[in-house]
C-alpha cells in the first residue's frame, strides 16, 4: 500500500539545513540543465512529496516497469513515465554517475541536482501504443515525437528549493502542509476533486453529494500546471474556484492548487491522479466520466471508453491506498429547483442542462446565462475573461508573394476597420515597425488586449511553417484568420519595380498557398474592393462586428 514519504524537500530543508547550504556552495561547479515547463511541473511534485514514492526522474529500469506493468520495478504502483527528456545534443554532455544542477526556466534558478544514473534512448513507439494507446492524434503522443527529446535521463534528485511562484501563494499548499492541515482540523475522511475546468452549480452538488455519502469533507484540487491546449486559463479559473468554494456548507470544503503537468492519459492518469490525491491526504478520489480524456479524434472516435479510468482505478484500489467514488452525473429540475443524479430521475421528469459548448457559444455571444446552471459571481469572472465576439480581438495575417497585393490590402483593410464606429483599435504591421521575429509575440498581446491586428508583410514570402508557427503563438490568445492573396506570380513579375524577382530567391521559389486559409483572393481579377468585401462579411459571420 502507498504511504506518502512526506515530501525530499521538507525533509531536506526542516531537519538538513547544512546539507542544502553544502548543496549551494556546489552549484557554481557543476553543469546545468534548463527545464522545459512541463519538466519544471514534474520537478516541482518530485521534491515537494506529491509524486511519491518517487524521489527522482524514472530509471530505463522504472521506465520499462511503468511502460510494461504500471508499477515502478519495486512493485510499487506508477502508472505514468515521468523522464527528464533531453536532445541528442544536450545529452551528450552528460554522462553517468554524473551531478548536474535543473535549473527553473523563469528565473534559472537552482532548484535540485540530479545524480545521473542512467541514459538511454528509449522506444518511443512502444511508450505510444502501451501508454497512450497509439493513436498519433493523442496530444500527449503528439508531445512525446514532436516535442520531447530523444534521450531520456534517470536518477535521484537532492532538492535545493521549490519553483517561486507569485500568483496564489497561499493556495499553493504541499502535501505534507496540506496533511497538517487536515489533521488539525481534524479531517480523517476526505473527498478530493480534480477539475481543469471552470466549476459551476453541478460541479458543487456531485462533489457535497459525494462527502454527504461518504460522510466526508471536500478537497477542491484544480489542476494549474498544463493541461489540454485550448483549456481556460488558469487565473480565470482560480477566481471562479475562490468563488465556488464560498458556496459549499462552512467549514466543508477547502481550495488548494495542483503545479501538475497533464498528460490526458484516460484511465492510467486517472490511476496517477489517484496516487497524488493519497499524497495530499485523501482518502476519497472522485473519478469522472471519461475522466482525464482528450475526447475524440478527427474521425470522431474517443480515445479511450466514458468508463475506462473508473475500472482501472478499482482493479488498483487495495494497492492504492485510497478509495475510488465514481462520478455521478446530475441534471437540474427545474420543476422542483434542485440538481439530482441522472441516475435517478424518473422517466419524463423535464431537466435542463448546459453543455460546454453551449457555454461557449452563450459567453461568445453574450447571451444569457442561468442562475440554476452557474453563480452569478462565476459568470461575471467568464465574462470578463471570456467577453463577447464585439469585444474579442483578432488576427488578420495576410500572406502572398511580392507585388501580388499584400501591403495594399493591409492599409486598406486598416483604413475600412477604423472607420465603423465603436471598433476595436486596429493595428497594422507592415515589416517595417516591427522585427519579425517579435511579430507572434507582439501580435498575440495586442490580440488579448482586444484589437484587431493585421500583419502584411510583402517584402517576404512566408513558408507554410512560419504562417504556422505565428498562429500557434497568437491562437493562445484569440482568433487567428488567414488571408491568402493568389494573384499569379507571371502578374507580381510584371509589377516588380523593387527587383524581387531579378535574382533567385528560394522563398518565392518554394513558396506554397495555405490551403486552409479562411478568406482566398486574387487581387488581379477580383480587386481590393471585393477582397475587403469578403474580409468584413467574413468576420461579421464570425461575430466580431455587427453592423
Amino acid at each position: 500500500m502507498l504511504t506518502p514519504h512526506g515530501g525530499v524537500l521538507c525533509d531536506l530543508i526542516v531537519r538538513d539545513a547544512p546539507e542544502k547550504e553544502v548543496l549551494l556552495a556546489k552549484v557554481p561547479t557543476l553543469k546545468s540543465i534548463v527545464v522545459s515547463d512541463r519538466q519544471l511541473c514534474d520537478l516541482e511534485l518530485i521534491l515537494n512529496g506529491g509524486f511519491s514514492p518517487l524521489t527522482g526522474f524514472l530509471t530505463e529500469k522504472d521506465y520499462d516497469s511503468v511502460v510494461e506493468n504500471m508499477k515502478l520495478a519495486s512493485g510499487e504502483v506508477w502508472s505514468l513515465p515521468i523522464t527528464l527528456d533531453l536532445s541528442k545534443g544536450e545529452a551528450a554532455k552528460y554522462s553517468r554517475g554524473e551531478e548536474v544542477v535543473l535549473r527553473d526556466p523563469r528565473n534559472d534558478e537552482a532548484l535540485a541536482i540530479i545524480t545521473i544514473s542512467d541514459i538511454w534512448t528509449p522506444n518511443k513507439d512502444n511508450e505510444a501504443k502501451k501508454v497512450f494507446r497509439g493513436d498519433p492524434e493523442h496530444p500527449a503522443i503528439r508531445y512525446l515525437f514532436d516535442t520531447a527529446g530523444d534521450v531520456y535521463i534517470g536518477g535521484s534528485l537532492k532538492a535545493i528549493q521549490l519553483p517561486t511562484h507569485h500568483d496564489y501563494a497561499a493556495l499553493r499548499k504541499t502535501p505534507a502542509q496540506l496533511r497538517s492541515e487536515f489533521a488539525n482540523r481534524n479531517w480523517n475522511r476526505v473527498v478530493a476533486f480534480q477539475t481543469r475546468n471552470p466549476m459551476h452549480r453541478a460541479h458543487r452538488e456531485l462533489t457535497v453529494r459525494a462527502a454527504r455519502e461518504q460522510l466526508a469533507n471536500v478537497l477542491v484540487h484544480p489542476v494549474v500546471g498544463m493541461t489540454k491546449p485550448g483549456d481556460i486559463d488558469h487565473h480565470t479559473r482560480v477566481k471562479v474556484y475562490q468563488e465556488i468554494i464560498k458556496k459549499y456548507p462552512n467549514g466543508m470544503a477547502q481550495l488548494s492548487l495542483l503545479p501538475l503537468a497533464m498528460r490526458m492519459a484516460g484511465d492510467r492518469e486517472a490511476v496517477w491522479h489517484a496516487i497524488i490525491r493519497k499524497n495530499y491526504g485523501a482518502s476519497h478520489f472522485i473519478v469522472g466520466r471519461d475522466h482525464a480524456g482528450p475526447g475524440s479524434n478527427s474521425k470522431g472516435v474517443d480515445f479511450y471508453g466514458p468508463y475506462d479510468a473508473q475500472d482501472l482505478v478499482e482493479k488498483f484500489k487495495e494497492e492504492l491506498g485510497i478509495q475510488v467514488v465514481p462520478f455521478r452525473m446530475v441534471t437540474y429540475l427545474p420543476d422542483e429547483d434542485r440538481y439530482a443524479p441522472i441516475d435517478t430521475v424518473k422517466e419524463g421528469t423535464k431537466t435542463l442542462n448546459i453543455s460546454g459548448t453551449e457555454l461557449r457559444k452563450r459567453l461568445r455571444e453574450g447571451t444569457h446565462i442561468p442562475e440554476w446552471f452557474s453563480y452569478p459571481e462565476v459568470v461575471k469572472i467568464l465574462r470578463e475573461s471570456n467577453p463577447p465576439r464585439p469585444q474579442q480581438g483578432f488576427a488578420l495575417y495576410i500572406t502572398g508573394l511580392p507585388n501580388s497585393g499584400v501591403d495594399a490590402l493591409g492599409a486598406a483593410l486598416q483604413a475600412t476597420f477604423n472607420q465603423f464606429s465603436g471598433a476595436r483599435h486596429i493595428t497594422l504591421l507592415d515589416g517595417s515597425n516591427v522585427p519579425s521575429e517579435v511579430v507572434p509575440y507582439a501580435t498575440s498581446e495586442l490580440v488579448r488586449s482586444g484589437a484587431g491586428v493585421i500583419i502584411a508583410n510583402s517584402n517576404h514570402a512566408a513558408p507554410l511553417a512560419e504562417i504556422e508557427a505565428t498562429k500557434k503563438v497568437v491562437s493562445k490568445a484569440g482568433s487567428f484568420i488567414t488571408i491568402s492573396i493568389e494573384t499569379p506570380v507571371e502578374e507580381c513579375t510584371k509589377r516588380d519595380r523593387k527587383g524581387y524577382y531579378a535574382n533567385h530567391r528560394e522563398d518565392v521559389e518554394n513558396y506554397k498557398y495555405p490551403k486552409d486559409a479562411e478568406i482566398k483572393v486574387d487581387l488581379h481579377l477580383e480587386g481590393t474592393n471585393v477582397a475587403i468585401q469578403k474580409t468584413v462579411l467574413y468576420l461579421e459571420e464570425q461575430g466580431f462586428f455587427k453592423f
